[in-house]
């Protein structure tokens, strides 16, 4: 089992992961921007968004199959991929494994997703590093914001300004119910 927890910059998705893995110990954490920044420093990213290369997409899909398949473990996956082709491309991948997914989507306003990025630190040794992913960061939102509605019907929608354990807790008892899966 896969749970996707996707948002834009900002939205809390690592704060969410980080919450629910003291909680659920057998679970595995995979962060597919370490996918991103392994390709990075291969092959020239020409539109700056490694999700834009299709050879990410394709590694992301692939590694999650095989981390479930050889570990038998359910797999936290906090990353924010809302185009609508990317999506069905990974979690296509994921569905002809026959792995389920829970796709959970954290919502938060603009003004919230905002102040968060202003409040990170992203490069402590390179404030002109830090202020460009901010700028990054913050041009995404809009698209990010944009792209919830595309989303594969079955995503369950939370509110990303509650609190991480309230939203660890909803996580947790949709996952058990067997709430909405695949993708």
């Amino acid at each position: 089992m896969i749970v996707w927890v996707n948002g834009a910059f900002g939205s809390g998705k690592s704060t969410l992961v980080d919450e629910l893995r003291p909680r659920w110990p057998e679970a595995l954490v995979y962060d597919p921007e370490m996918v991103g920044y392994v390709l990075r420093e291969i092959v020239e990213v020409p539109t700056g968004d490694f999700q834009d290369l299709r050879l990410w997409r394709r590694q992301v899909g692939d590694l999650a199959v095989g981390l479930v398949e050889e570990y038998r473990r359910p797999v936290l996956v906090p990353m924010t991929v809302v185009n609508p082709g990317y999506v069905g491309e990974i979690f296509g991948v994921l569905k002809d494994a026959g792995i389920d997914v829970h796709h959970f989507f954290l919502k938060v306003s603009r003004e919230v997703l905002e102040e968060r990025i202003d409040g990170r630190s992203f490069t402590p040794d390179n404030p002109e590093q830090d202020e460009r992913v901010r700028r990054w960061c913050k041009a995404r939102i809009e698209p990010c914001m944009a792209g919830a509605d595309a989303l594969p019907s079955d995503t369950v929608f939370l509110d990303g300004e509650l609190p991480p354990q309230r939203l660890a807790d909803q996580v947790l008892a949709q996952v058990r119910a067997g709430g909405p899966s695949g993708a």
